[in-house]
């Protein structure tokens, strides 16, 4: 189901956008004149004047979305709801996974002149389709910390959120997994202190943050504005 929904999110950007970059661009068979002034496509104002058009989109698909989502109902279950825990800096949080396209490894986010938010990264390209990229440590108020003293390897990954305007890239640095949380049965700790976060829990000797999905994808799209 992710992937199906994400598959039409991008089909619906390919269809306002023309990732000549793809075909005759230095991703392409380079034959593209532009080249020989700009040497990369990044430097080519049509790649510039398309990362705008995207921005622009993502707006347009929120103001049509509904403002609420469906879930079903034996979601909630006594073993709790399935949530994506994750890592930024030294913060552990969990986002449930209604709000998740797809985990992607670590890709080159291309900056934007002058860019609309301080969250705003730059651009990624994602299976061939360019896509906003966000920092979540940003739109979060997360001061940079480094990361906590545990054991194993530690690698970068990219979150691809299922935005209403369309999906939206958000690097973090680990992914822990995919586990049911329930605050019900989880020992609650102190109220998060960003307005994203619905509550704090100790699991598994962790601080996890509860991030508040909905609140999250609508401040992220208005980011984009």
């Amino acid at each position: 189901m992710f992937e199906q929904n994400y598959r039409l999110h991008l089909d619906a950007a390919a269809e306002v956008l023309d990732d000549c970059w793809n075909r005759i661009g230095v991703r392409g068979d380079k034959s593209c004149a532009r080249l020989a002034e700009h040497v990369r496509c990044l430097n080519c104002p049509v790649f510039a004047a398309a990362a705008t058009r995207l921005l622009d989109r993502y707006v347009l698909g929120d103001e049509a979305a509904e403002a609420t989502s469906v879930e079903p109902a034996e979601a909630v279950e006594a073993l709790g709801e399935a949530h994506l825990l994750f890592r930024l800096g030294a913060e552990w949080l969990a986002l449930r996974t209604l709000a998740l396209v797809e985990v992607a490894p670590a890709c080159p986010v291309h900056s934007l002149p002058h860019p609309r938010s301080p969250a705003l990264l730059g651009v990624a390209n994602v299976h061939g389709t360019l896509v906003a990229c966000l920092s979540l440590a940003e739109l979060l108020g997360l001061a940079p910390a480094a990361a906590p003293e545990e054991g194993g390897r530690r690698v970068p990954r990219m979150l691809i959120l299922a935005a209403a305007g369309g999906p939206i890239v958000a690097p973090v640095d680990e992914v822990d997994g995919i586990h049911p949380l329930n605050p019900a049965r989880e020992r609650s700790l102190q109220a998060g202190s960003s307005r994203f976060t619905q509550d704090v829990l100790l699991w598994r000797s962790r601080s996890v943050s509860l991030l508040d999905h909905q609140a999250l994808l609508a401040a992220a799209t208005r980011s984009l504005a």
